[in-house]
């Protein structure tokens, strides 16, 4: 029976220091996070409930996508012919699709064969797998971008913020090797590089491509990756509304046509 209660008292002292280690790990997570100020607010022309993609944006952030991120992050979520919904034409389309190889198969010989792409496949994985992801980038696979904008508190504003927040660590402030500083990350201290540089990408509309210019058109771009359908959506909304509105007036207008002689 003693050997029990010094079991019980041994196992509740482990358990007290566990949670107060937790405790301490948990606040210094806590402050280090709270010390990362919130994303300034930006105008997005898909804000609000008349809010559309600006398409030509939109346009510019799948140039961005396609010359910077698409090296090592994926649009899982997204294929070629989902593209029609930025304003590219068919031909657009195949065209895009056409400059990727797709592995296919098996045939009939049962091995598998490259291909080009089509509009219903997906666009290309920079990775064939997570661990091959993983291994290139310092033991971390690269998040996958599709849903990152609605995955993110702060939406298009963080990814904005995060893309322009790169600055030298202040004094005092020791930044690991391998990591970058940026002002919106948590913590401060981010693996990936500064991925925008001016002129990085020269866009085919003639628009200037400062880093802030890409930062936006980018992050429209993810804005429209994650949520494709927020114009029908938003127009749908708008008509259910409309026929509230008429439907209340009906129903008033006949209850007082029912009930105009009780007194």
């Amino acid at each position: 029976m003693e050997n029990i209660m010094k079991t019980v008292m041994l196992k509740s002292s482990s358990l007290a220091l566990a949670a107060a280690l937790v405790g301490v790990i948990g606040i210094g997570n806590a402050q280090a996070a709270g010390d990362v100020p919130h994303p300034p607010a930006q105008h997005w022309s898909f804000s609000g409930m008349f809010g559309t993609f600006d398409r030509g944006a939109a346009q510019r952030g799948y140039q961005v996508y396609k010359t910077v991120c698409a090296g090592c992050h994926s649009l899982k979520q997204i294929d070629f012919r989902h593209l029609a919904g930025l304003g590219y034409k068919e031909g657009q389309i195949k065209a895009f699709a056409a400059e990727a190889e797709v592995t296919d198969g098996p045939n009939d010989s049962g091995e598998m064969f490259t291909r080009p792409g089509t509009p219903a496949d997906g666009l290309p994985n920079p990775f064939p797998n997570d661990k091959a992801a993983a291994a290139a980038n310092n033991g971390k696979a690269p998040p996958d971008l599709s849903l990152m904008v609605k995955a993110r508190k702060g939406g298009a504003d963080y990814v904005y913020a995060l893309l322009t927040g790169y600055a030298a660590a202040p004094a005092g402030f020791a930044v690991p090797e391998g990591g970058n500083y940026n002002t919106y990350f948590p913590g401060h201290v981010i693996a990936m590089a500064p991925p925008l540089s001016e002129d990085g990408v020269e866009y085919q509309d003639g628009t200037k491509a400062t880093v802030a210019q890409m930062a936006k058109d980018v992050s429209t771009f993810l804005a429209w990756t994650a949520e494709p359908e927020l114009e029908a959506r938003k127009s749908m909304g708008l008509k259910v509304l409309i026929f509230l509105v008429i439907l209340t007036g009906l129903l008033f207008r006949v209850k007082k046509v029912i009930w105009k002689d009780v007194h």
